[in-house]
């Protein structure tokens, strides 16, 4: 980029923050840890309203949601980690890194198996429906990413590749690549997801919305519309990330991994699509809500 064409840039561009930590005495706080506990606050808030709203209890979403949300942090570690090896497990590798969490590395393909299989089982000792649950956690998932993927802005890491949009980001020189002058400018993905992530939240909503005034329940399809939704914006982000990424068949691990998790979304809608949809929080008034059709269904006359 030409001397001229950065002061231009750098006019119009994102700056990073200075610090990503401050110290309160001799506690630090962290600009990312900070930024994830919002996201995990405001999703939990939000889901509890949400499922008290179709019937839910008091104290399910938050008993959930203490033990889901640290083994879903030692999931998604544990993905990086091992998507991510190198730094870790390479031979310059580190394996003291490993659980400093502050400094970045979560990724969310490993935080959703493990805390809906921790979710599903705390649902299942209560005789509770994870479909219904499930469908009130979606929207509120993406809202949690789009605050989560502030902590990335902080420790300017995950960035694009280098551009000339008057949006482009500001990188310091202790944080620069190898190989790019001081002063480039970079795609902010993190930006770019955040945005595609609550604008996701919004199309649920309106989906949810839809599927009521038509079949009357949304009956488990949101989280699988989330899983389209989520994995298809990260296909396009991850192809401008330039961080370092295991590769298989040329392409980076998170796109083939939201390729995969997108296919499984759409066949679990279509799916989930084929059955009559049911929002009953208990298993118990799913099976009243199908007795009950079969009893309307013997008082009707024949044709």
């Amino acid at each position: 980029m030409h001397p001229i064409d950065v002061a231009v840039a750098l006019t119009a561009s994102i700056p990073s923050p200075s610090r990503s930590v401050w110290h309160l005495g001799a506690v630090p706080l962290r600009a990312y840890a900070l930024c994830m506990l919002t996201g995990i606050f405001v999703a939990a808030w939000w889901t509890h309203r949400r499922y008290r709203a179709r019937g839910g209890d008091e104290d399910t979403t938050y008993d959930i949601a203490l033990l889901a949300v640290p083994v879903g942090i030692l999931g998604a570690r544990l993905y990086h980690v091992l998507s991510s090896p190198d730094a870790y497990l390479g031979a310059n590798g580190d394996l003291s890194l490993i659980p400093q969490i502050w400094r970045g590395g979560l990724g969310v393909w490993g935080a959703i198996p493990a805390g809906t299989a921790v979710g599903a089982w705390l649902l299942h000792r209560r005789g509770l429906r994870l479909a219904p649950f499930a469908d009130c956690v979606a929207p509120a998932f993406l809202v949690a990413q789009a605050i989560g993927r502030l902590g990335n802005w902080f420790n300017q890491e995950l960035f694009g590749a280098p551009t000339t949009l008057p949006w482009g980001l500001q990188i310091d020189d202790a944080h620069l690549p190898a190989g790019f002058a001081s002063g480039t400018l970079f795609h902010p993905t993190f930006l770019y997801e955040a945005l595609w992530n609550l604008a996701g939240a919004a199309f649920l909503v309106r989906l949810e919305r839809r599927l009521r005034q038509r079949d009357g329940a949304v009956g488990g399809r949101l989280i699988w519309a989330y899983l389209m939704v989520y994995s298809s914006g990260r296909v396009w982000i991850e192809y401008l990330r330039i961080d370092e990424a295991e590769h298989v068949l040329g392409l980076r691990l998170n796109v083939w991994t939201s390729l995969v998790v997108g296919l499984i979304g759409l066949v679990g809608y279509v799916i989930a699509s084929r059955r009559v949809p049911s929002d009953a929080i208990t298993r118990q008034g799913t099976a009243q809500e199908a007795a009950g059709g079969t009893a309307q269904e013997a008082e009707s006359p024949s044709a």
